[in-house]
């Protein structure tokens, strides 16, 4: 058993029946090749939540401070996460997060980079739209719907991968692209709510 699957394995025990998760969707998740998988950001809880949902491992940006934190450093590193400089462009993890792609592993991201303070869905950075555009992965949507509150239900909802083909034919920028991936996710939200 590897340390992930260790891990998910303690936090499911513990999460699903503290927050009574509902997990819908799990049919639109592709079974293989890559998949950036875009999500609202609403709690600290969210990476641990997604991670014991999903249907495969997930490979998580993680902001580098949790990184420089001696227990939380070691525990993000062997979950697979890899730190990424915020408010800048980060060109070693750009890298890690296409490599990630491209060998067909699950890149989690939040788009919006950092948590809602309010629980609304904010405006998306264009790194989500940067890795849709640059590799073949499948890119799918997810909402996460609160709030974190013990014995209260924890929607989680997985959308159906979002069709790429015509936004890089028709040369879409990266922020345009990250507008579609967060209109999906806030439909999602607004359907599940």
């Amino acid at each position: 058993m590897t340390f992930y699957s260790f891990a998910k394995a303690v936090v499911n025990a513990v999460f699903k029946p503290l927050y009574r998760i509902d997990v819908s969707g799990l049919e639109n998740f592709p079974k293989d090749g890559g998949v950036l998988l875009c999500t609202n950001h609403i709690d600290n809880f969210d990476p641990p939540v997604v991670g014991i949902t999903c249907p495969r491992p997930v490979v998580f940006m993680a902001k580098e401070e949790l990184f420089n934190t001696p227990v939380i450093g070691t525990l993000v590193n062997n979950l697979n996460a890899f730190p990424v400089k915020r408010g800048m462009s980060d060109r070693e993890a750009l890298r890690k997060g296409l490599s990630a792609l491209k060998e067909n592993k699950v890149l989690g991201l939040f788009p919006e980079g950092h948590r809602s303070k309010t629980g609304e869905l904010g405006k998306g950075l264009a790194g989500a739209g940067f890795f849709a555009l640059r590799s073949d992965a499948h890119v799918v949507p997810c909402a996460i719907i609160g709030p974190y509150k013990p014995f209260r239900k924890l929607k989680v909802v997985y959308g159906k991968p979002i069709e790429m083909q015509q936004l890089r034919e028709n040369k879409a920028s990266a922020d345009e692209v990250t507008e579609v991936i967060m209109s999906n996710i806030r439909t999602l939200i607004e359907n599940h709510k």
